[in-house]
């Protein structure tokens, strides 16, 4: 009997001792091995051994997936803000941190509102109705350089939210231009609709001799041709961008558009002054352009148009084509008209800009010409440059990369100078 005993209370002591090392070895979590590897205890050691193997695979596979959905939130073009049920910051993505000017060391669990003192936002979050966007500006935002951004919350979980931002700028901006642009065309094709009009008018009402009539009908020929060329220039913008990048196989003579600016030119002064008008053409001969005959030489010539159109005509305009050593080169038209004051510089490319609205349609300007030299010089991958002083004179140069210029075979070097009168 009392073997029977001591054998019972050592098998409990036993018992007890792989129950403890059971709960030792669950405190250590180490599953890469097992302190017991048979009976019963063994086996209960293992089956927990599988089981909490499976887990911690289940932990890394649902870490692994976490990491990824973060990393994709933060490759998002977007800001992605997570806020809790209080309108505090969990987590943002880089994006956001710039649409914003977030700091995750610094912001983190900060109220959103606190941070982002906007009163459309501050309406927008306390109506609790997101069914819109808010468009608010940024945190780059300034009165020269706007920054508008799209912010929209959507409620999940209970009762956080995901804020994702959206930089519109260029939405807004290209939106904005649509309108200007439909303003302008409508006013500019109103304008002489309206002369028109009302010489059409006079025509049919009044009893005029023929002088009378020859001026009216000669004034009414300036208004189409100034609609023809206001429609001609609005399809040349269509086509440069709408049409495929010029080729880079095709080579045109630099002579040959030379050439034909020049001729062009003399009948431009002519028109418009009716006298004496020095414009110089200095070439470097001898050297082909890669693109469009059609876009390099209505480029140029609008570049010579407006030099003529706004240079008085008892001053010079210098037209020149110079090779570089690096292998470029560079058009240029130089005057020595009015001037341009600098705030209107980086607006001349604009649609429809006009720094004197009267004295160009006195002249024939459309306000489109430097919108197409600004297309074309992007489409042949070479440079607008224009710099003025404001009575001194304006040079606008088109600079081209050496890979779309080369040199023809005897090449000749000539420097000519044509009186246009």
């Amino acid at each position: 009997m009392a073997l029977a005993l001591l054998g019972a209370y050592c098998w409990l002591v036993l018992d007890a001792w792989r129950g403890f090392k059971l709960l030792q070895w669950l405190r250590v979590g180490d599953t890469a091995s097992t302190p017991l590897s048979s009976g019963l205890w063994g086996e209960a050691f293992e089956r927990v051994r599988k089981l909490v193997r499976t887990r911690d695979r289940a932990l890394v596979e649902s870490d692994g997936r976490l990491q990824d959905f973060l990393a994709a939130m933060q490759a998002s073009p977007n800001g992605v803000v997570l806020l809790d049920a209080d309108g505090r910051i969990e987590w943002f993505n880089q994006t956001a941190a710039a649409h914003f000017g977030f700091v995750a060391q610094r912001d983190l669990l900060q109220h959103f509102g606190n941070l982002v003192r906007d009163p459309g936002f501050a309406s927008y979050f306390a109506t609790r109705d997101f069914r819109t966007d808010v468009v608010m500006p940024g945190r780059a935002h300034s009165s020269t350089k706007p920054v508008k951004l799209s912010v929209q919350l959507h409620p999940y979980g209970e009762g956080r939210s995901l804020l994702l931002s959206r930089d519109i700028t260029a939405v807004e901006q290209a939106e904005a231009m649509r309108r200007d642009f439909v303003a302008n065309v409508s006013h500019e094709i109103r304008t002489p609709l309206t002369v028109l009009a009302g010489f059409v008018e006079t025509l049919q009402s009044l009893p005029l001799d023929a002088q009378e009539r020859q001026r009216y009908l000669s004034l009414m020929a300036q208004q189409a041709d100034r609609m023809q060329t206001l429609v001609s220039d609005l399809l040349m913008l269509s086509r440069l961008e709408g049409s495929p990048l010029p080729p880079v196989q095709e080579w045109v003579p630099v002579k040959v558009l030379m050439g034909q600016c020049q001729q062009e030119a003399h009948d431009l002064s002519m028109v418009l002054w009716k006298d004496a008008q020095l414009i110089s053409f200095a070439v470097d001969e001898g050297y082909e352009i890669a693109g469009s005959m059609a876009e390099l030489h209505s480029a140029m010539f609008n570049l010579i148009g407006n030099a003529i159109r706004y240079t008085p005509p008892d001053k010079s305009i210098q037209v020149r084509w110079r090779q570089m050593p690096d292998g470029s080169a560079v058009f240029s038209v130089e005057d020595h008209g009015t001037g341009i004051a600098p705030e209107h510089l980086p607006r001349l490319t604009e649609r429809f800009y006009r720094v004197d609205r009267s004295r160009s349609r006195e002249t024939g300007g459309t306000g489109l010409g430097l919108a197409i030299v600004k297309h074309v010089t992007q489409r042949h991958g070479a440079e607008l440059g224009i710099a003025s002083t404001p009575g001194a004179g304006s040079t606008f140069s088109i600079t081209f990369p050496a890979s779309r210029v080369r040199r023809m075979a005897q090449a000749v070097l000539s420097d000519t100078s044509v009186t246009v009168a």
